[in-house]
């Protein structure tokens, strides 16, 4: 990993941390999902940079090597994408997407489609913003309930150290089945200390991921996204994301099973908001796609951005 470089842009008057490799003319910016950072692009960003272009991870408002800000939004989150781009003078982009990254990288591209070459999202189809319905549809101890109450994430994270809080949820969140809790039961009580770790996913990998949430702290990544889900931002009346677009999905990613969401990833009404959107799924792949199976994910990115430089 040395030989990607790191450093920070002043945004908003915050340190804003991004991680670089490549000096490629075609530019990809990587967007993490949560619990991750920058570092969980790390394979893509290397073969990238390999194969002649220049690879940015940014670590998000109040992430990783970031500045703190308690009181971040996804409206920061575009703000910020967009201000990177303006700092490194880079006029166009293709945008990668994973987790809640998706978000950013959807509306980026509705907002400033003359600055996005393509998007490529792992893990969670384009939904539109609007109000969420999770309560009307899943239990009280549905994962992302437990995390948007004031306080209750905050306790139960709480008693475990950074490190510890990481492994718990990667473990979780590798799991084909939507993390949902007893009533008396905290979310990460749904994972044993003891439980060994996915095969693809190191010791000396979780220790990178602890110390910089030992830093950060989780409390903007408990605002953004699960407490700003039903955000609404200022978007044109026909919120279609037109530019290019790839959809990687794991068969066996959790999230398949969210209400609508399998539904979203079908050809027929993906196309309605997606129009030039093409999906592809990785049959034994999980919510972490992109290390669990990195060769077969930088070969599908690497195809999209060759069809579309």
């Amino acid at each position: 990993m040395d030989e990607i470089q790191q450093k920070f842009i002043k945004v908003d008057g915050l340190n804003l941390h991004i991680a670089e490799i490549g000096t490629g003319q075609n530019v990809v910016v990587f967007l993490h999902g949560f619990p991750e950072i920058w570092y969980s692009w790390r394979h893509q960003m290397i073969a990238l940079a390999n194969a002649g272009f220049r690879a940015i991870a940014p670590d998000f408002r109040g992430y990783g090597l970031s500045d703190p800000s308690p009181n971040a939004t996804f409206s920061h989150l575009l703000t910020d994408l967009l201000a990177i781009l303006d700092s490194l003078a880079i006029p166009k982009v293709f945008l990668v997407g994973k987790d809640f990254g998706g978000r950013p990288a959807y509306l980026f591209s509705i907002l400033h489609p003359e600055r996005v070459l393509g998007v490529i999202t792992l893990g969670v189809p384009y939904v539109p913003p609007g109000p969420l319905h999770f309560s009307k549809l899943l239990p009280e101890g549905f994962y992302i309930l437990r995390w948007q109450e004031p306080g209750r994430a905050e306790a139960d994270f709480g008693r475990f150290d950074a490190k510890t809080v990481v492994r718990k949820i990667y473990t979780l969140f590798s799991r084909s089945e939507i993390p949902i809790a007893q009533e008396n039961q905290e979310i990460l009580d749904l994972v044993d200390s003891s439980t060994p770790l996915p095969p693809w996913f190191t010791e000396e990998d979780l220790a990178t991921y602890g110390a910089l949430y030992e830093k950060s702290g989780f409390q903007t990544a408990l605002k953004v996204p699960y407490r700003s889900l039903g955000e609404k931002i200022n978007l044109p009346s026909e919120a279609i994301v037109k530019v290019p677009a790839l959809l990687i999905m794991g068969g066996k990613d959790y999230t398949l099973k969210f209400p609508g969401i399998e539904d979203s990833t079908k050809a027929e009404k993906a196309k309605k908001l997606v129009p030039n959107q093409e999906i592809t799924f990785i049959p034994e792949g999980t919510h972490f796609v992109q290390e669990q199976f990195p060769a077969q994910v930088n070969q599908l990115i690497l195809a999209f951005l060759a069809k579309h430089t």
